[in-house]
């Protein structure tokens, strides 16, 4: 493991990869809380009743969803609610949950990184 600075880095060499990762890490939490939020809220009656809340609960839970902001309420439900394990059944537990919320928490602190659009 190299050192730069006070940066310990494994394989240096993909330092340079850098801003495409996290372009790349960006895009995919914008996959999944896209999709995921889509649906709630384009079908609430469908999907609250495999959540387990209200057409509107359900309705404003996409809406968050779409705005990237609701991985905290998920693991919140699954743990307390429905007491899922951390893998769950049918791996329904909220280890994906508790990824993606990293994965906005790596986002969060790097900036997103260098490749970003300028309006």
């Amino acid at each position: 493991m190299d050192t730069l600075g006070w940066l310990n880095v494994t394989i240096p060499q993909l330092l340079r990869f850098e801003d495409v990762a996290l372009l790349a890490l960006r895009l995919m939490v914008a996959v999944v809380f896209g999709t995921s939020g889509y649906f709630h809220a384009r079908d609430p009656v469908g999907r609250a009743k495999s959540v387990e809340l209200t057409p509107t609960a359900t309705r404003a839970l996409g809406l968050a969803e779409l705005a990237g902001s609701a991985g905290l309420g998920a693991i919140g439900k699954k743990i307390t609610v429905w007491k899922t394990g951390f893998w769950g059944e049918k791996a329904s537990g909220w280890h994906y949950d508790l990824m993606l919320l990293t994965m906005n928490l790596v986002i969060l602190c790097t900036a997103g990184g260098n490749l970003v659009t300028s309006f």
